[in-house]
């Protein structure tokens, strides 16, 4: 059924007032921030279509202003209102995710750390660095490109530890493929680090993988 001939009721922005953004599809979703389809596809239609051509909303927000403009139909303006979009919700996530309870509540805790990596479509190394009570005093991401092919520097950590008189430390990096099994590489410069840091009285609490919909915890799995 076309979209034009659905009942209002079922139009993503009336099924949003009626029913929360919660009873939304991500195609609805997507619809709703894109605003109008073309004369071939409706927005939704459109929608439907991106969700499938990049396999998925994680793949999709990710995407390059060049590649998705490629879609007949999504030009820079569309590209704008996603990212937009997602940057509202790293901003939100973030205020209500007052820094110093970061360490106090683990679900809140792992989605402050993981709106860090919302839409990157390339592998980062964000450090989070704490006070003596664990308490969040910035997050900075240090390096980008995967840890195989951009080396992490354990002198570049020590550095900006020592500038921001950090007492311990959170590692958090993405794997774009989805997967967030630690690799040997990852093991690697894990290991190198907290040696390197442990000489300054500098405690490594974690090092967080963030996957697609998956967030792996070194400690939770023993590699600390």
């Amino acid at each position: 059924m076309n979209i034009k001939d659905r009942p209002s009721y079922e139009l993503p922005c009336e099924k949003l007032i009626t029913h929360g953004a919660r009873s939304l599809s991500e195609a609805e979703i997507i619809a709703i921030i894109m605003g109008t389809g073309t004369p071939q596809r409706s927005v939704l239609e459109m929608s439907e279509y991106l969700l499938c051509r990049f396999a998925g909303i994680q793949q999709l927000c990710g995407a390059s202003c060049q590649k998705l403009c490629e879609v007949p139909g999504v030009g820079k303006i569309k590209y704008a209102r996603l990212q937009a979009s997602l940057e509202l919700g790293r901003r939100y996530l973030a205020y209500h995710c007052p820094e110093k309870k970061l360490l106090k509540h683990s679900r809140m805790s792992r989605e402050y750390i993981s709106a860090h990596f919302i839409g990157e479509d390339r592998e980062i190394f964000v450090c989070f660095f704490l006070d003596t009570r664990n308490q969040l005093i910035t997050s900075e991401t240090l390096f980008h490109g995967t840890i195989d092919s951009a080396a992490v520097y354990p002198r570049e950590v020590v550095r900006r530890c020592i500038e921001h008189n950090a007492a311990a430390v959170i590692f958090a990096h993405n794997h774009p493929s989805g997967h967030t099994e630690p690799s040997i590489a990852d093991r690697k410069i894990t290991r190198h680090l907290i040696e390197a840091l442990a000489i300054l009285d500098i405690r490594v609490l974690d090092h967080i993988i963030v996957g697609h919909d998956k967030v792996t915890s070194f400690v939770e799995e023993g590699l600390i």
